[in-house]
């Protein structure tokens, strides 16, 4: 490893210590790579409005930017052992190549602030991706849920048959929770878009730092007004972010158990895709469901990150190096997060249902209620009306029954199955 910026000599390091103390934190800042550059540049134009940078030293630190970004970019530049951190890295990259002028990029800043500003930016993009993902996967349950208009399907509680439902039905329902979650994650990022730059350590600075106009240049809403309330964020935006993208994995699960049980033999409901299927190595009749059983997992990845998180950030205020051990959390529950919300579009485009086997799994009993309700119209109070539609079961059972769906008012209002009102919110 090279020095580290904070040596005021040659120190004589120990290898080990210096790994424990790095960790991972090399690999992860590659993922905070380009937001950190992006945010140095900011900082390099603002300390330039200011006046402390010469308009010339801000152009070579700037150029040298764009340089680093383009050889990141192109695989020509790697964030490895040779540095400290991805910060770090940067800085050693400027001076190197821009001399006096790279050795001023840090002024008024901390790796506190630094780290900072780059995971809000990071976590920024990752909420509008996961946002963007939970609105597509609920564009594709709308889709089959028009076409799933006249398909009735049982529908159940406890896992016994309760009630006949449709394939619209259970469709809009999918939609409405993903788009639930794309509010939620809207809301995180109103949490998370603030700026922290020009916070330093937590303290301030001597500097008068134009921060509103770096907020404006890395597209923040606003900034973090106390530089102590920027450093006792740290982990805490994260947690809104990880709670919301939880709320998502929560839908692809509800969605996928479904999908699992579905596709059993015992149901017949639904075909998966072969793409998201694999086979047995040993039993050569068997088809297994496991893309929606890996779906199944993405809350447990969230909620691992969610619990390691919190217990980091056990610490009174301001900043102490265990916030470190916050970031590859979070990454790795995003990483996998967003890798498989990703695959639910195609998934439910790709589905095949089985409306025969659907349809012949509703059996007299399940219209029970409606009856009941049948019978409250004609002026039957609702107990005694329950009382009487129970009596009638046994007599309906071993019928035929005419499955054609009775319009649920619930679902939307009269006459609306509630397609309409759950896709006017896309």
């Amino acid at each position: 490893m090279n020095q580290p910026l904070w040596a005021k000599g040659k120190l004589d390091l120990d290898e080990a210590v210096q790994r424990f103390c790095a960790a991972d934190d090399v690999v992860v800042d590659r993922e905070l790579f380009v937001f950190d550059i992006a945010a140095t540049a900011a900082h390099v134009r603002g300390l330039a409005r200011i006046q402390i940078l010469a308009d010339a030293e801000a152009t070579t630190l700037l150029g040298g930017l764009d340089a680093l970004a383009k050889a990141w970019a192109a695989g020509e530049f790697v964030v490895d052992d040779r540095y400290e951190d991805g910060h770090t890295a940067i800085e050693s990259f400027l001076v190197e190549r821009c001399g006096e002028a790279g050795k001023k990029v840090h002024t008024a800043r901390s790796r506190n602030d630094q780290v900072l500003v780059a995971a809000r930016l990071w976590l920024k993009d990752r909420l509008q991706t996961a946002a963007t993902l939970a609105t597509s996967s609920a564009k594709a349950c709308l889709l089959r849920a028009e076409q799933g208009r006249e398909v009735p399907m049982p529908g159940y509680t406890h896992l016994q048959r309760a009630m006949p439902t449709s394939l619209e039905a259970f469709f809009i329902a999918h939609a409405e929770s993903f788009l639930d979650s794309r509010d939620a994650l809207r809301a995180a990022s109103v949490v998370v878009d603030k700026n922290p730059l020009g916070t330093g350590a937590g303290f301030g600075v001597s500097l008068a730092l134009d921060r509103d106009g770096v907020a404006s240049d890395l597209g923040f809403a606003d900034v973090v007004v106390s530089p102590q309330a920027a450093q006792n964020s740290r982990g805490k935006i994260e947690l809104f972010a990880l709670s919301a993208l939880h709320l998502l994995t929560l839908d692809v699960r509800r969605l996928a158990w479904d999908l699992s049980l579905f596709s059993t033999a015992e149901f017949n409901f639904v075909r998966l895709p072969d793409a998201y299927t694999t086979g047995s190595s040993l039993m050569p009749n068997k088809r297994n469901p496991d893309v929606v059983e890996l779906l199944r997992t993405l809350p447990a990845v969230v909620e691992g990150a969610v619990a390691e998180t919190q217990a980091v950030l056990s610490l009174p205020s301001s900043y102490h190096r265990d916030l470190q051990a916050t970031k590859a959390p979070v990454v790795r529950a995003f990483s996998r997060g967003l890798q498989g919300v990703s695959l639910v579009e195609q998934l439910v485009a790709r589905l095949e249902f089985n409306a025969d086997t659907m349809k012949a799994a509703i059996s007299p009993d399940m219209f029970a209620t409606d009856r009941a309700l049948e019978l409250v119209v004609e002026g039957v109070p609702f107990r005694d009306a329950y009382r009487q539609a129970a009596a009638e079961i046994p007599q309906a059972v071993g019928r035929d029954v005419d499955v054609s769906l009775r319009q649920r008012v619930s679902l939307g209002g009269a006459g609306n199955s509630g397609l309409e009102r759950v896709r006017a919110r896309l």
